[in-house]
């Protein structure tokens, strides 16, 4: 069996080879003839086949420019029938030896599928319905020297498709609505913050050092300067500098980094919003983030019931916990009750949860909720007062400083944001900042965390109250396109080489 298959490798290669060698010997003749497609700098185009198909009306004259690539053909002798495809959709065109001219009709007989086409003719509709161009001037505007995947086949591995974007467009046409409506998406995200009165800014990709967050960053050189150089892995202390600064409502949609694991929902690069408003908190993050969920869904979907993967998610609707009591409802225990650091590790032992490194209250809480209560939260929910030692930018809650006034909202049981009462408190934010570099350099010694202390000297001239959120786009576009993979809504997610 595995020699048939080496067999069958091996003549489909030469197979390709000379339809390859085919393309270019025809290319050859062309350009030897004086006619080089590639030559050719501009094309007139006066309308598209979307155009075409919603503004024809039977028995008018409707004359067109059409261009776009050649995805099947029908040759019946002195007239053919073809598809083409200009980006926006297909379109049939009719070909007539007597129409076009019969040197151009015998070189249209040699051109190939995926030939990239010029045509100027008239709109008609065929005996069967179809709305169609009688062409009567055509030109080859570029020469497609690979073939494109076999009709009824298509290109359907999966790790080709995204190592070729650019094939899997145009041979899997769905593909591209997905990223109609991830760019739609980013535009209604963008207009519904400006309506709110919000400021979109730039700050650095490239910073001088790796704070002490948990996220592994990249490294890169900076020759100039001659110093290593971090690709960020967030935005958010430059943005609360531009709120010291006076900018009350900020926000970024920036490329975040992260040199992490990759799966499913997870890629070293992605798309982020973070945003920044004085004089509110995290609840009112909270009733940012459903009004603006709901207001992009209907205008991008149509409707607040989402179908994700099989699963119908209700945006009309959001539930609000505590992690404790999220914790308590779908384990049991009840961390409300417990009062020291030993009874938490006698609980999770009990209840065979790992114990995180520093098994602390607080830290043994957050794994009971990544244990029992994450999977079952499908429906739109906020989860918020989270343990300080895992919150180490947000506001302890006034009434019990061992937690803090953050939190996360869940969909089909994924985090998609996280917000904040943003800590204020330069002194406290300094500790902080200094203890988690600490843990950081105690667990890998080799890292290169440090304290950012220009962020502290900014706390210091004076932050406002602020509420902060920040949340992943990609995850956005997979629920509202029903997409199964991070890779399905990226243009061109990372790949290790093929070589």
């Amino acid at each position: 069996m595995e020699e048939n298959r080496n067999e069958n490798i091996q003549q489909e290669a030469e197979n390709l080879s000379e339809i390859l060698q085919i393309r270019r010997d025809k290319l050859t003749e062309l350009q030897n003839a004086g006619k080089d497609p590639f030559v050719l700098t501009k094309y007139d185009v006066t309308a598209t086949s979307t155009n075409i198909k919603n503004e024809f009306v039977d028995d008018t004259e409707m004359k067109v420019s059409i261009a776009g690539r050649l995805m099947s053909r029908r040759i019946m002798g002195k007239a053919s029938f073809g598809h083409i495809n200009d980006g926006e959709g297909t379109i049939q065109v009719y070909f007539r030896r007597d129409d076009v001219g019969e040197a151009e009709y015998a070189e249209f007989k040699k051109w190939d599928i995926g030939d990239i086409i010029g045509i100027e003719g008239f709109v008609f509709r065929t005996k069967t319905g179809e709305i169609s161009v009688h062409a009567q001037k055509i030109v080859l505007l570029a020469k497609s020297l690979l073939p494109l995947p076999e009709k009824f086949h298509g290109l359907t591995d999966r790790d080709t498709r995204y190592r070729q974007r650019y094939v899997d467009l145009i041979v899997n046409p769905e593909v591209k609505d997905t990223f109609v409506k991830r760019s739609q998406i980013m535009r209604e995200l963008r207009s519904f913050l400006d309506g709110k009165g919000f400021l979109e800014v730039d700050t650095p990709i490239l910073t001088p050092f790796e704070i002490g967050a948990s996220a592994r960053p990249f490294y890169t050189h900076h020759n100039t300067l001659d110093m290593d150089m971090v690709l960020r892995i967030e935005t958010e202390l430059y943005l609360k500098r531009l709120v010291v600064g006076g900018m009350n409502k900020v926000y970024e949609v920036g490329r975040i980094f992260r040199n992490e694991g990759m799966d499913t929902k997870h890629n070293p690069e992605f798309t982020s919003i973070e945003l920044y408003q004085a004089y509110t908190d995290f609840h009112g993050m909270m009733d940012l983030v459903e009004e603006m969920m709901k207001t992009v869904a209907m205008k991008v979907c149509g409707t607040l019931q989402i179908n994700y993967q099989g699963k119908d998610i209700d945006l009309g609707h959001w539930e609000r916990m505590t992690m404790i009591e999220a914790v308590k409802k779908y384990s049991g225990v009840d961390f409300g009750a417990i009062a020291t650091d030993e009874e938490a590790i006698a609980v999770a032992k009990e209840k065979h949860v790992e114990l995180p490194e520093i098994p602390t209250k607080g830290a043994i809480l957050v794994e009971f909720f990544d244990a029992f209560v994450e999977e079952n939260l499908i429906q739109p929910t906020f989860i918020y007062d989270y343990p300080v030692e895992n919150s180490p930018l947000a506001k302890r809650k006034p009434d019990d400083p061992a937690f803090t006034e953050r939190f996360e909202y869940f969909i089909n049981a994924t985090e998609f944001g996280n917000a904040f009462s943003e800590l204020n408190d330069p002194i406290d934010q300094k500790q902080r900042f200094e203890k988690q570099v600490a843990d950081r350099l105690a667990l890998d010694p080799e890292s290169k965390a440090q304290v950012d202390y220009d962020y502290v000297t900014a706390l210091e001239y004076g932050l406002p109250p602020t509420g902060g959120l920040g949340f992943g786009v990609d995850r956005l576009v997979m629920l509202l396109t029903d997409s199964a993979s991070i890779r399905d809504v990226l243009l061109f997610p990372t790949m290790k080489p093929l070589d």
